[in-house]
């Protein structure tokens, strides 16, 4: 009896070899493949870059909140049963102080009625909506604000026409710095800036103020005296239980027409804003993805018809299916994922010359970048599937005659 001769199986290509051959298959079309992969570069940069920017904002957010607390309320008055303007007592600050979860109080008066030029000859219409504002002496103390350029109020000043101005107020009055040769007319009088706010970040309301002592404000300007936003600074570990203190404490004949609020609220209220449109900036990245891979698709497509030839000639020297699919889906993968590479890279890099522009910190979450690679693989292989099947489909005859 003989031996039957061992059945043949043919040989099947490793994964080095089949990067090798994807590979091959992208350096012989260089400029296509380079377009094909700047639309998953876009979408890729669009993703990354808008989550990195979301989260550089974020951390400086929270530096901000970690440098200036979260524990600031503010106390104004609301409205009465009738429906008319309210007022805070006189005495509020005082009772306010009496809490004993209150660190520091402070608290700042509208002067109804005054307005504030940079001279005399500026028409009454042109007040640059600048609000003139009795200010206590430990205001900035309690709000965490800064003097940018001379000195706030003290003892001295207080009395007499002096004023510091807040950042956007400076700038609307073309004012840049102090001294006695800068004045600016304020209530039908000439007051002297001694000095000039940074941004308050806590206390906006702060940067359009002329802010000037509550004894000069009660005695040259006819101030009534009733604060009109009293700022406390509450133990941050109550601050809960002192905000729902604050109403009776700082007016008890009336609390109800106290308003109480919390101004890192509204600084997480705008990030929240800022997150959703954050939210749409990811679906135009997404949709720049599924363009990019339509384009992959298409690039493999055209790929398949113009190498029909050698795929007929791999066939015929025993190449499998298999082999063709897998080679195909490799080149698919390998597109995209150098398109992926390269969206990274700039995605990176645009965040981290925005952040720079803002003064903010570089932050690029790890999972932004894992999900940039994950997309890259998926896109590259739905993308290669189809024109991948297709070439394995071929039949060496098929191919070679079509060549």
């Amino acid at each position: 009896m003989t031996a039957r001769p061992a059945r043949l199986r043919p040989a099947r290509l490793s994964g080095a070899d089949l990067l090798r051959a994807g590979g091959s298959g992208l350096r012989s079309r260089p400029v296509r493949i380079v377009l094909s992969a700047l639309g998953i570069a876009i979408g890729i940069a669009a993703m990354v870059s808008v989550v990195g920017i979301s989260s550089s904002s974020r951390e400086d957010l929270d530096r901000q909140m970690a440098a200036l607390g979260t524990n600031l309320l503010t106390v104004s008055p609301g409205q009465s049963l009738l429906g008319e303007e309210a007022h805070l007592p006189p005495e509020s600050v005082p009772m306010v102080e009496n809490l004993d979860l209150v660190e520091t109080v402070s608290a700042t008066g509208v002067v109804g009625g005054a307005r504030v030029y940079r001279n005399d000859h500026v028409p009454a219409a042109e007040s640059g909506s600048i609000a003139v504002t009795a200010a206590q002496l430990d205001l900035l103390d309690t709000v965490g604000g800064a003097v940018l350029s001379g000195a706030f109020l003290n003892d001295a000043t207080a009395h007499y026409p002096a004023v510091v101005l807040g950042a956007d107020a400076a700038a609307g009055l073309g004012v840049g710095s102090v001294g006695p040769d800068q004045q600016v007319y304020l209530g039908g009088q000439w007051f002297t800036v001694v000095g000039i706010l940074g941004p308050v970040v806590l206390a906006p309301e702060l940067d359009t103020a002329a802010l000037i002592g509550w004894p000069a404000a009660t005695g040259l300007l006819g101030f009534d005296g009733y604060p009109t936003t009293v700022y406390a600074r509450a133990d941050p570990a109550a601050v809960g239980t002192v905000q729902g203190m604050l109403a009776r404490a700082a007016n008890p004949a009336a609390p109800n027409e106290a308003d109480v609020s919390r101004p890192s609220d509204a600084l997480a209220a705008q990030h929240a804003a800022d997150s959703t449109l954050s939210a749409l900036l990811l679906g135009l990245g997404a949709v720049s993805l599924l363009v990019g891979g339509i384009g992959v698709a298409n690039t493999m497509v055209v790929s398949v018809l113009e190498r029909r030839g050698e795929i007929g000639l791999r066939r015929a020297l025993g190449a499998t299916r298999g082999d063709i699919r897998n080679q195909f889906l490799v080149e698919a993968v390998l597109l995209s994922a150098l398109g992926g590479a390269g969206g990274v890279l700039l995605g990176v890099a645009v965040t981290a010359l925005y952040s720079a522009l803002q003064g903010w910190p570089t932050v690029v979450p790890p999972w932004a970048t894992g999900l940039a690679v994950g997309a890259t693989v998926v896109i590259g292989g739905l993308a290669g599937l189809y024109p991948a099947t297709r070439a394995s489909r071929l039949s060496p005859t098929e191919a070679l005659t079509a060549a």
